[in-house]
Parts: structure tokens; sequence; C-alpha cells
């Protein structure tokens, strides 16, 4: 997680902007159906998209920061940052556990599935880019925002 001081900024200042990819959830009740996915700020391009699968938005948060790991492992990037507006997610990242309340039951099978490994896969790989809060505050919505709030 970021250390002391500033985000760098997602719009070019410091280590942001152009080597940073933003990460989001959304979720259809809580727990509902949830989809998360990751958008390059370089780009506005979408780099992955995964679901709907039922979840909670937390937990597709969780998983889309590790998705974002992953794939920047699998790819060999080490410079980019990655944002996400998911303190708890980032938390969570960080002590490699998933704190879901989230019963298993038929229904979120699959969602708990991806949790264990993914927790799986952060006890084995350390991580290697900065996970850096998104300031909605000052600059708005995530870009991996999917735009469904009422």
């Amino acid at each position: 997680m970021n250390g002391v001081g500033k985000s760098p900024s997602p719009f070019g200042e410091g280590r942001g902007g152009a080597s940073a990819w933003a990460v989001d959830a959304a979720c259809s009740g809580n727990p509902g159906q949830m989809e998360y996915q990751g958008i390059d700020l370089a780009t506005g391009e979408q780099v992955f998209h995964f679901g709907p699968v039922f979840g909670t938005n937390n937990i597709g948060e969780f998983l889309a920061i590790v998705h974002a790991l992953a794939l920047m492992e699998q790819r060999g990037i080490t410079d980019k940052i990655i944002y996400s507006d998911s303190f708890t997610a980032m938390t969570w990242v960080h002590k490699k556990h998933c704190k879901t309340k989230l019963e298993r039951n038929p229904k979120t099978e699959k969602v708990l599935d991806l949790v264990r490994r993914a927790e799986q896969w952060l006890r084995v790989h350390p991580v290697r880019v900065p996970i850096i809060q998104w300031e909605t505050k000052l600059w708005g919505e995530i870009p991996a925002d999917f735009g469904r709030k009422k």
C-alpha cells in the first residue's frame, strides 16, 4: 500500500498517468451479480474484465487488484502503479487474506474458490508494483468505474 505522503497523480505527475492501471468492481445487490475490470490510464483501454459472478463488491475489488498483479507479473510489467478506490481491498491484499463474511453455498462457491486461489497467489508471489488509493474527491471517479451509481 501507499506509504507516507501524497499519492502520485494519475494525470502524469509522479509515477501515475501513463504508467498506471485502474481497477474497480460493480455489484448489483450485496451480495449479487459482481464483475470487475482493469483500465490502462494511458490508453483508456480495458486490460481485463471478469464476471459477472455472484459475490460482493469488496470481493470484486480484491480480485481486481490480484488479477492486475498476476497479469503484470505474467507480462513482466514492473514499472506501473495499480490504482484502487477500495481501502478494504487494498488492506486485504496487503494482509494476503480476503476477510469476507460471505457464506459458502452453491451460489457463492465459484467466487469463494477464486478468493482462495487469489490468497494462495498472494502468498507465493511478491507484490512488485505499488498499489495506490485512488483519490476520488480530488480526481473524480476512478476510470475503471462501471458508471452505475445512482
